[in-house]
Parts: structure tokens; sequence; C-alpha cells
């Protein structure tokens, strides 16, 4: 067996790959949904729809299938476990290509789970946590209204029947795809109900694709058994340009993102540069432009590991996100090759700094905590290949920033290096 994911960002198409990576299987993230990776037991396709229009999401995900998917090979619809952006339009339009939507959502690990098929964070209803209001106000966050909506039959598998007789579930799950059922929603509270769901479901006949965050795709990769070649590892020699500086991107303003920055600050004592989002709205035209981008280069000539973020003020709207990523990008770009290691939060983020610098892929290669993922690029339009690690910004530990800066610590040489000419990047 081998795995196509479609993501609808890149920090999400990272943090679900990476448990198949962990487990020793050749992953690699492509920015480019039409980008096939023959080599790769498992892709992770990033479609960037998060912030298109459903109908635009849905065509975009269903052109990435169709370029990329084999015969063979089992499909993962990766969503955002709190619901976001277009996954149930992006579902349905997959539904009648791949069979029978497996909907489990939940990711234990980072505190999400679901019941009632509705989705809770650490305990709380969805609908009442800052990241749900930040950009869905008065919406519902119900995932089988959401389906309908999207024009899918559905029913719900509840925990007793999860957890209850194997061979029983097997004849629930025929008699769903025999009634025309098209989605299916799984309630699961641990990892044990996900891995539960996997093994059950890799072992059905029917057609069926599973649509869920990184927790059910890392209890799939748990099932070695069920994949067509054996588990290969992956050498993580270091290349002779991933030293430090390290560099920290943060693109998120979540609640969490802001308790992870604190604790890097405290504990790593990184420098901190707070760009304004009123430079980044308007760009190079902007008058401070230019000092910012000599601020950043003073930074990582200086050999100083450096957090940059993204301000917020009175007009800040969150669909502006992709923007003010971009332009972070470009302020960075000039100073890129005199970074040893990325840390980028936020899948807006990750995805700007990486095509702004000519990076299209990344070989992933192991986990630094649930969900927060270290790879290297496959390659780059420069031949620069410095250590990367992403993480989505509304979920981790308070000490993730810190356990990635950590990571890279250990794993670059902390000397000055002689750097790289690279024509582009000076």
């Amino acid at each position: 067996m081998s795995i196509l994911i479609i993501a609808d960002d890149l920090s999400g198409a990272a943090d679900c790959a990476i448990g198949f990576a962990s487990a020793g299987l050749q992953t690699v993230v492509t920015l480019d949904a039409l980008n096939d990776q023959p080599d790769a037991q498992v892709i992770a396709a990033d479609t960037d729809t998060r912030r298109l229009s459903p109908e635009q999401a849905a065509e975009r995900t269903v052109a990435a299938f169709k370029a990329l998917h084999k015969p063979g090979q089992r499909l993962y619809k990766k969503i955002d476990s709190t619901l976001r952006g277009n996954w149930a339009a992006e579902v349905a339009a997959l539904q009648p290509l791949a069979g029978l939507a497996i909907v489990a959502p939940a990711f234990p690990a980072t505190g999400r789970t679901l019941r009632g098929g509705r989705v809770f964070v650490n305990g709380q209803p969805l609908e009442t946590t800052d990241t749900w209001k930040l950009e869905n106000a008065d919406r519902p966050a119900d995932v089988e209204s959401m389906l309908i909506a999207a024009g899918l039959s559905t029913a719900k598998l509840d925990l007793d029947t999860l957890r209850g007789n194997p061979d029983v579930l097997v004849h629930h799950f025929a008699e769903l795809a025999r009634s025309g059922t098209q989605a299916v929603i799984v309630d699961a509270q641990t990892e044990n109900d996900l891995l539960t769901l996997a093994r059950l479901t890799a072992t059905l006949d029917q057609a069926l694709f599973w649509i869920g965050s990184g927790g059910l795709a890392r209890e799939i990769a748990r099932l070695s058994d069920f994949f067509d070649t054996p588990a290969r590892r992956v050498e993580t020699t270091d290349g002779e340009y991933n030293q430090a500086p390290i560099l920290v991107l943060v693109g998120s303003l979540s609640g969490v993102c802001e308790r992870q920055c604190t604790v890097l600050k405290e504990q790593g004592g990184l420098s901190e540069l707070i760009v304004p989002p009123a430079v980044l709205r308007q760009g190079i035209s902007h008058q401070d432009w230019a000092t910012w981008q000599a601020r950043i280069g003073e930074q990582l000539d200086g050999w100083s590991d450096l957090l940059l973020r993204i301000g917020r003020d009175e007009t800040f709207d969150p669909h502006e996100g992709a923007h003010l990523s971009t332009m972070l990008a470009a302020l960075v770009e000039p100073h890129f090759v005199k970074v040893g290691g990325l840390i980028a939060t936020g899948g807006e983020t990750a995805r700007a700094i990486l095509t702004t610098v000519g990076i299209d892929s990344l070989q992933l290669l192991t986990e630094v905590e649930a969900g927060v993922a270290f790879g290297r690029p496959s390659a780059s339009r420069h031949g620069y290949r410095p250590a990367i690690i992403t993480k989505a910004g509304a979920f981790g530990t308070d000490r993730a920033l810190y356990a990635a800066w950590q990571h890279l610590s250990e794993t670059n040489d902390r000397s000055q290096p002689k750097r790289p000419r690279i024509q582009g990047l000076e």
C-alpha cells in the first residue's frame, strides 16, 4: 500500500505525512500539487486551497487527485482538525472518484477529539475557542451539517460501536455502503480509537478514502503489514550549509503560538523582531521597508538566532494572512543564504518562504513532537538545502517552538561556517 495525501496547506501536509516518515517510509511533501514524486511511498500534496472559494478548492483538489493518484494507492484527504478551510467541498468533490468517505478529524495527541460528531479542543467545544472565533464567528462547528451542506449523505459511528465487536463493525460499514451513504463520521477520543479505525478500514474491500488530520494518519502509518515495500530508513546527513543561525518565522496570531513564542524567548534567548502589518501591506514601497530588511540582515550577520513575527494592529484581517506572509518572505529572501535552519509556523507562512526561495518539495525525516515535522528540501532552485521544521500555528505544546529550535541546534554545527555564494540569493 502506498499513500497519496491531499492537504489544503503546507504545514498540514507535513504534520499529516510525518508519521509515515517516522515509520521509515520514503515521504515527500510537494508544494506543486501536479508534480509527481515517483520514488516516494507517501506523497503529501499541498493544494493551497485554504483561502479559495469552495468551488475553486474542489476543482483544484480533484485536479491534484487525477494528476497524482496511481492504481492501488490509497487516498488520505487531510483536513484541519479545527475544521478550517473548504474541506467539506473538497471531500464532496473527491467522493465520486474515491468511494465511501471515512471522516475522522480527531487528533488526540494535540487535544482534538470528536464526540457526537462535534469537535472538542482540550475538552472545550470548538465553537468556544479563539481558533474558531478568529475566522468563523457565528458559524456552527458541526461536521455533519458541513458535509450535508456540501451535498453528501451522511451517517455517524459512535464510540460504543467503534469499540465493539470487529465483525459487527465490518458488517456495519458494508451496510452503510449498500445504503448509499457517502460519508461516515467517526467519533474518537483516544489514539487507540483511531488505530482501531485504521486497522479495520485498511482491510475492507469496498472503495473508500480517509478524511482526517494528522491523528488518523499516524495510526495508519503504524500498519506496516499493509505497505507494498519494506520501510526504508532515510539517511539524515547534514549538508555543508545546514549550520547557524536559525530563523524562526511566525505568521500565526493564535494564543497557542503566542505562548510558544514566549517560551522560546525565555528558554532559548532568541532575539525577536515583530514586523508591523502596515509595512507588510504596503511592501517595498513602504518608507520603512529597507530599514526592516536591513535589521533582519544585521541579526543574521551577527550569527544571532532570530524570531521574526508578523505583528497585529487594529485593522488586521485574518484573510490578509497570505499576503502578509508573502511580504514577510520577501523581507527575508535577500538574507536566506545566511540561514542554517528554518522553523516556519503557520501553513501560509511556510509556503510563502519556501516558494519565495525556490524550494518546491521537502523530504520528511522525523517528528519533533506531535505534528511538528523536520525535513530537508528534496531540491531547490539554488541548490541550497537548509534543515526545515514546519508547524501549524494553532496547536502544539507551549514548548513546541523551543523543542523545534533545540532540535535544529543539536542537529546543526553551531560554529560560523563559510557561507556559500548562491546567485540570486545574495
